[in-house]
């Protein structure tokens, strides 16, 4: 159990730290055609970190909902640019490659997950939503290149 323990605490980790970049995202925000998609992402990535926490809370193990120090750097540089260059629709490439990269994290804890274990569900439930939400993100980046 403790590849997927460790596969789940990474996919939470992850899932944290997109939420406080949504967060700080739509806090800075220019771009009013960005503002409900920043929201959208914050619900969804509530609500998947809260149900990764619950799996990891049935293992015993403790979660961390603050995220990592790289995340308080990167939100750092994120208010400096913002300052310079807001966030606008180009920046949407960036947060697609960003999502991919969670979409990873998902496979790594399905890759460790059992194949009968309820968490299995839920993760798949996750990734699917997630997908979903890629490729409307691949879409409104098509439509302002």
């Amino acid at each position: 159990m403790t590849a997927e323990v460790d596969t789940l605490k990474n996919l939470h980790l992850a899932l944290v730290e997109s939420l406080n970049g949504y967060k700080e995202a739509l806090s800075a925000a220019e771009s009013k055609s960005l503002g409900p998609m920043f929201q959208e992402m914050i619900v969804l990535r509530t609500h998947d970190a809260e149900e990764v926490a619950s799996t990891l809370k049935f293992f015993g193990e403790e979660v961390d909902q603050e995220g990592s120090l790289t995340n308080a750097v990167q939100m750092a540089v994120s208010n400096v640019l913002s300052i310079f260059s807001g966030f606008d629709d180009s920046i949407l490439p960036g947060l697609i490659d960003g999502e991919r990269r969670i979409l990873n994290y998902y496979d790594q804890a399905l890759g460790a997950a059992p194949v009968d274990g309820p968490e299995r569900a839920i993760l798949i439930q996750q990734r699917t939503a997630l997908e979903t939400k890629i490729a409307q993100m691949n879409a409104a980046a098509q439509t302002h290149a």
